[in-house]
Parts: structure tokens; C-alpha cells; sequence
């Protein structure tokens, strides 16, 4: 089991939050378990970049991002090298810093 370290987001987590993941679960999934309403429009599949997040450490030991993944990441806001949509980034024994990025490409929230 990791652990995911979110960075704080005056939104989600204001104070940052800690939460444990099991092995083969998605960050956003993780997220989303403990309390912390990231946005996913797509309802998860790689359609949309709303779940985009910035893994600040631990990228290498999240599974291989694949083409349809980096096509959705070029749409998104704030991009960086070590971005990843969040529903997509499967993770692995090792433990992670995450920041969620302050914008998104949506104008307006879905009730999730």
C-alpha cells in the first residue's frame, strides 16, 4: 500500500491530506475514496483532462502513460513533464507527492 501525499489546493484540500492506496488503484480513485472531491467530468475515461494532476514525486513508479493519455494531456491546464490525468496514473508500492493543479479547463463543476 502507498501512501499519496496532496499537496495543499484551497479548494479540495486546503490543509493537504495523506491517504493510503492500494496497489493498482488509480490516484483520482484514491482521491476520491478519502474524501477528497478531485474533479473528474469523464467519469474516468481518459476523456477529459479535469482530473489532471502534477505528481511531484514518485512519477517513475506510476504505470506507463499511454497515447490516448498524452493526446487528453495536451489540452490540459498547467501543464508539466510530470503531469498526469489522475484517472489514468495507476499506482504502484511507492509512495507519491501529488499537487493538484488550482485550474481546470472546466467552467463550471459536476456534482460527483
Amino acid at each position: 500500500m502507498a501512501v499519496i501525499r496532496i499537496l495543499p489546493h484551497p479548494e479540495y484540500c486546503p490543509q493537504g491530506a495523506e491517504v493510503q492506496a492500494p496497489s493498482g488503484t488509480s490516484i483520482c480513485e484514491a482521491l476520491l475514496d478519502n474524501g477528497i472531491k478531485i474533479e473528474h467530468a469523464c467519469d474516468m475515461s481518459c476523456a477529459c483532462t479535469t482530473c489532471h494532476v502534477i505528481v511531484r514525486e514518485g512519477f517513475n513508479s506510476l504505470n506507463e502513460m499511454d497515447e490516448n493519455e498524452e493526446d487528453m494531456l495536451d489540452r490540459a491546464w498547467g501543464l508539466e513533464p510530470n503531469s498526469r490525468l489522475s484517472c489514468q496514473a495507476i499506482v504502484d508500492h511507492k509512495d507519491l507527492v501529488v499537487e493538484i493543479p488550482k485550474y481546470s479547463i472546466n467552467h463550471a463543476k459536476e456534482n460527483h
